[in-house]
């Protein structure tokens, strides 16, 4: 009969517990490998809309209707965006998909929405909330990591953009309680409004 101590045993089931979670570990990152096809699906429409937020804040910027502190902000937004794309057309980039770019997508707009600091504010807000949906449907809806844990925290950036063009408009930077996911379809037809 073969005795343990008890740093013995520690030992052993620290080891067993590190090779245990290896093979998970690897197994997790061979099935994380090959995302389903809906979640590739979502990813694809983040991109669109990160993609469209881009060409929203260079323009908002463009017009000139801010000033200082808030075309700061909106600087900021713009770089939050780039990089929501950056993290999302990379998983796109792993599953084998070439992302979309903004060659690939002809944007448009309602008449004026670049006309007035209000237009503006108001135009982003909306837009804000279609990402925010869009990125609270996927953090529900998709399977895999790591685009699950990326839409989650996109997420919560995106309710920041949505706060301030809705503090900007009616002075109440705080939104709703519990936000509301857009299933897939909801957020491409919304998207569908801006795109062509």
């Amino acid at each position: 009969m073969q005795s343990f101590s008890r740093g013995g045993l520690l030992l052993r089931g620290a080891a067993l517990a590190l090779t245990a979670s290896g093979a998970g570990a690897i197994a997790a990152a061979a099935a994380a490998a090959v995302p389903p096809d809906a979640d590739l699906a979502y990813a694809r429409l983040l991109v669109a809309t990160d993609l469209l937020a881009a060409d929203f804040y260079a323009l908002a910027l463009a017009a000139k209707q801010f000033g200082a502190a808030d075309a700061k902000t909106l600087g900021r937004a713009a770089f939050n965006e780039k990089e929501h794309y950056d993290a999302v057309a990379d998983v796109l980039t792993a599953a084998g998909q070439t992302p979309a770019t903004a060659a690939d997508i002809d944007f448009s707009y309602p008449a004026k929405a670049f006309a007035s600091r209000g237009s503006i504010a108001k135009l982003g807000a909306a837009l804000e909330l279609l990402q925010l949906g869009a990125y609270l449907g996927a953090a529900d809806a998709v399977q895999t990591e790591p685009l699950r844990g990326i839409a989650s925290r996109i997420a919560a950036n995106e309710a920041q953009h949505a706060g301030f063009f809705t503090g900007l408009l009616d002075n109440r930077p705080l939104g709703v309680s519990l936000p509301l996911p857009l299933a897939i379809d909801a957020a491409s037809n919304a998207l569908t409004a801006y795109t062509s």
